[in-house]
């Protein structure tokens, strides 16, 4: 232990006080990455919110991620549920600083609910296209797990937002749409994520049986829609997930995942094969996957599989950019190998969330600049850019859950008491060691390091 960690957790045994100063820059920083947030959100907004011109009767929003417009002919699809569930989240979040943010959320909620599944009802289907007269469905009306998770989680941050007493019952909403998601979009014996409602009842002799598709472990939902649900199924969903992230990163070390994985008859996962489902590269971290830093880095700060995947992204990304964002590459093999000589934007903005819970400042400033500075771009990436900049901005929340679970029981024994404050500090002394368990409550001031600022924490939570 540092001496100064050591001499901060004697003066707080003996009842004395200890300030812990903010770093110099900090308040200024907040305010740099707030003023990105936002700018980028004008454009995104200006660029991809639009308005559904074929429904008159009523205002509905969703998100254009096509390149082309129709002009006769053939449909042309504009938007998927996965940009649904995007410009939700966007818009809920941008509720303190865009005064149409409800307007917009509700048009989208709107949208939503005319663009039910066939199977899960409550669930969206996959994909629109504008035929000259209405967006109608694409090819037939199934639904994609990601799209539906993140409209789930966003109707519930609406409800912390605005609350559920006007024209929607957001979470009411919520509830039913991730309990739709448990019953269509969960293998209920492996109990992974699937790839869609569309594999609902598969058998175990198909090849999409046990599928699951890594851009979808969207690792911080998946306790709150336990909590939310009260359904104890989605617990075992995470520590699936959890499994089958592990059992990635010990194998090939560089906390990259695939597109898609299925089961390896044995228990565990291993990659898909060239054109399992879309492309030559399913086994490997592209277009899906390419995802994943933002997605598990959310759930770092709780999380020791997350935390150990992040921190594997952060060690194999730097060495293999030289420490220059601007050569994190579009895709690569499993082991680290670019699979692409150039850089996407959807590729570099996600590692920006992984660098915020590094122990590199330096790194994450880089990559901000690179991401910010990064220049126009298409949907994709320029919608990831909008949501890896939340997060990175701290404007990122978590919805209510009803639950007012507290840390610091690091004996386990169901309270918190000056027991745990003993154990804390002799585990600081160096003459206990913590479980994982245990560390994990007695980081309350959580930033995967237990250390003096945690005891710090610790004599607040016990003076009330």
């Amino acid at each position: 232990m540092k001496k100064r960690q050591r001499f901060a957790a004697l003066l707080l045994a003996a009842g004395m006080t200890v300030s812990v100063a903010a770093p110099l820059g900090a308040a200024a920083e907040t305010t740099d990455k707030t003023a990105d947030m936002t700018a980028f959100y004008q454009e995104w907004k200006s660029k991809y919110v639009r308005q559904n011109p074929y429904v008159t009767d009523e205002t509905q929003y969703y998100v254009y991620y096509s390149e082309d417009t129709y002009s006769g002919g053939e449909p042309v699809p504009v938007t998927v549920s996965e940009a649904h569930g995007y410009g939700m989240l966007i818009a809920v979040s941008m509720a303190d600083y865009d005064p149409d943010a409800r307007a917009i959320f509700d048009g989208m909620v709107r949208y939503y609910q005319a663009h039910p599944s066939e199977i899960g009802l409550h669930l969206m289907a996959w994909q629109q296209s504008d035929n000259g007269k209405s967006l109608t469905e694409t090819d037939g009306a199934d639904s994609a797990t990601d799209g539906d998770m993140d409209i789930a989680y966003a109707l519930l941050l609406a409800d912390k937002v605005w609350g559920s007493g006007g024209s929607y019952d957001y979470a009411a909403m919520g509830k039913a749409v991730i309990g739709d998601i448990m019953t269509y979009e969960v293998n209920q014996e492996t109990w992974t994520l699937s790839l869609g409602d569309w594999t609902y009842g598969e058998s175990s002799d198909s090849k999409y049986y046990g599928a699951t598709r890594a851009s979808d472990f969207i690792l911080q939902y998946l306790p709150v829609f336990a909590a939310v649900s009260g359904d104890d199924r989605w617990t075992k969903v995470y520590d699936s997930t959890n499994a089958i992230i592990d059992s990635m990163v010990d194998k090939y070390g560089t906390g990259l995942l695939p597109d898609f994985l299925i089961p390896d008859g044995k228990g565990g996962y291993q990659p898909a094969p060239e054109n399992y489902l879309e492309d030559v590269t399913d086994g490997q971290y592209g277009y899906n996957s390419c995802r994943i830093p933002w997605r598990i880095g959310m759930d770092a700060e709780n999380n020791p599989a997350a935390r150990k995947c992040v921190d594997a992204l952060n060690r194999f990304i730097q060495k293999q950019t030289g420490g220059d964002p601007w050569e994190i590459m579009a895709g690569y093999t499993l082991e680290g190998k670019p699979t692409a000589d150039y850089n996407d934007l959807c590729f570099t903005a996600p590692f920006l969330v992984a660098a915020k819970y590094s122990e590199d400042a330096d790194w994450n400033e880089q990559i901000r600049d690179c991401v910010v500075n990064y220049g126009d771009d298409v949907y994709f990436g320029d919608t990831i850019k909008m949501l890896c900049l939340i997060v990175d901005a701290d404007a990122w929340m978590v919805p209510e859950t009803g639950e007012t679970e507290t840390k610091g029981d690091v004996n386990l024994d169901g309270s918190v008491t000056m027991g745990d404050m003993v154990l804390l500090l002799r585990h600081l002394l160096g003459s206990e060691t913590l479980t994982q368990a245990q560390a994990a409550q007695a980081d309350l001031h959580p930033d995967g390091v237990v250390n003096g600022l945690d005891l710090c924490r610790m004599r607040q939570v016990l003076n009330g």
